[in-house]
């Protein structure tokens, strides 16, 4: 990635986040991280569902996280770990660093998103 300004946002958002590797995602779900599913509707009806994921799209994923909403889904606690997933682990990297920045302090993400995670199962 270019020295975009984009790119040194994205490294500072990453800095604070323990990112969870595909192949430890099943762990990380049995000790009981919440797995949320960013990704559009469009993708997520042509690359697949991931199993056990809290579907919330990337729009609203502040107001139905943020400890203080009343918009809040009722699965998330303030000290729950959060794992966010996208398609390829930018956006979820940005929106984990924002949910940090709200009070959910074990907000993480997937480190190559959803298609490396699938990719595990192609293999």
């Amino acid at each position: 990635m270019t020295d975009s300004a984009i790119a040194r946002y994205l490294a500072e958002a990453r800095n604070d986040l323990d990112r969870v590797d595909p192949i430890d995602l099943e762990g990380e779900m049995e000790a009981g991280a919440l797995v949320i599913d960013i990704r559009p509707e469009a993708n997520r009806r042509d690359e697949g569902d991931l199993p056990g994921a809290l579907v919330i799209e990337r729009i609203h994923l502040e107001w139905r996280l943020d400890p203080s909403s009343p918009d809040r889904v009722p699965e998330v606690g303030d000290d729950d770990r959060v794992i966010v997933v996208c398609n390829e682990g930018y956006a979820s990297s940005l929106a984990a660093a924002t949910l940090r920045q709200l009070g959910i302090v074990g907000a993480t993400d997937l480190v190559g998103g959803y298609r490396a995670w699938q990719a595990l199962d192609d293999a």
